[in-house]
């Protein structure tokens, strides 16, 4: 089957994923076919009147993998002795080209197209417009020409209206997609994980024990001088995705945060929370506080574990004798001063850092700015903590 691909210099690996069922899995490497993008994207003019500029790499890519796609499902289903049944199911724009191509070319292929967020509905709410009060009026090919994707918007219209089947993962997704895409989907399967219960539950009880303290480790080093609170009544909190400061929730996240942070404090909780943000942004290096915090923890975990060692060898060699150990002279005038030097580091003027780097942009980041807003500064009196990665 993928000999008359691979004959053309197309270069095809064929494996089974590691996940519960071990399905097989093709993979097609879109960079060994560069050679065929300006042919590709003359047909692609030709057949379905749609042009992608030189500039847009993603969108060349996105031609490259649909037209090897089509290339792979069309010789699958000329090989195959039987007529088969083939189910192509495409998801975002960046596959769609696949699916149009299925349709253009008359393959047998019942195609299924998923939109798990409309890309130009993403463009629109990153423009702080009032999007869902007014989905019904956008022009369409208007917003998507003047934010320079209109050759993507087209890619991913053209795979909504080809596709026999079109679904998306939420009833909000479904109404993006009757506007903005011009069709209705014909039904909506939720985004879900697979809760099936494993019968290894104390394997996945270790690992979250020992992430657990990982976290707890880090937050020892980053919180230093003043970790008032107790890690056993922490709760820890992640946001991580792409830096869509409203599309991602980032900034209802951080609203709740400062209203959870005054509710704990005027009800005198002594839980505490500590919320991480988790995403890619400009930094130019790591935060000095943030390495420097690292580097004190580790010092007292070394000094600890010195006078530790100490302390067992004199425990050892008292009751080796047959005495019960003296406590007063357990530890030496050398002790206390090593343990007095490590607790001397811990001193700390300043709050902890929000950030762990440093950002390009720290005066106008969304984060960082909202963070300045609602006064979520690391204070002792917070019993919410906030850390950016």
């Amino acid at each position: 089957m993928g000999a008359p691909l691979t004959r053309f210099g197309v270069q095809v690996h064929f494996g089974r994923w590691l996940i519960e069922g071990s399905p097989a899995v093709v993979l097609l490497d879109v960079g060994a076919t560069a050679w065929s993008l300006d042919r590709w994207k003359s047909e692609l003019w030709e057949s379905c009147a749609i042009g992608v500029p030189w500039y847009d790499r993603e969108a060349n890519d996105a031609v490259l993998f649909g037209f090897l796609v089509a290339w792979f499902l069309g010789e699958f289903a000329a090989q195959s002795e039987d007529r088969p049944f083939i189910v192509g199911h495409f998801h975002e724009w960046l596959a769609g080209l696949g699916l149009v191509l299925c349709r253009a070319r008359r393959l047998p292929v019942a195609t299924i197209f998923t939109t798990h967020a409309t890309l130009l509905g993403r463009y629109l709410c990153a423009g702080s417009v009032d999007f869902y009060n007014n989905l019904q009026n956008f022009d369409v090919d208007k917003e998507a020409g003047e934010r320079q994707i209109y050759h993507r918007y087209c890619l991913e219209r053209a795979a909504a209206h080809c596709a026999h089947v079109l679904t998306t993962v939420s009833h909000v997704t479904a109404g993006e997609a009757e506007h903005l895409l011009k069709r209705k989907p014909d039904l909506v399967t939720p985004n879900g994980l697979n809760v099936r219960k494993f019968s290894a539950m104390h394997e996945f009880q270790n690992l979250h024990a020992q992430s657990k303290a990982r976290v707890q480790e880090f937050v020892r080093g980053h919180f230093y001088g003043h970790l008032d609170f107790d890690l056993d009544k922490t709760l820890f909190f992640f946001i991580a995705g792409r830096y869509e400061f409203s599309n991602k929730g980032a900034d209802i996240f951080l609203e709740a945060l400062a209203r959870l942070n005054y509710l704990l404090r005027v009800n005198g909780s002594e839980t505490t929370v500590v919320a991480f943000f988790i995403m890619p942004a400009r930094t130019n290096n790591f935060n000095v506080e943030s390495l420097k915090g690292q580097a004190v923890r580790k010092q007292l975990w070394d000094t600890a574990n010195a006078v530790k060692e100490k302390f067992g060898k004199k425990l050892y060699e008292s009751l080796l004798v047959g005495n019960l150990p003296d406590m007063n002279k357990m530890l030496d005038r050398e002790d206390f001063t090593m343990m007095k030097r490590a607790i001397f580091a811990t001193q700390r003027q300043s709050f902890p850092p929000v950030c762990t780097h440093n950002m390009l942009d720290d005066a106008t980041d969304p984060i960082l700015t909202t963070i300045r807003r609602i006064g979520l500064f690391n204070s002792g009196n917070d019993r919410v903590k906030v850390g950016g990665h």
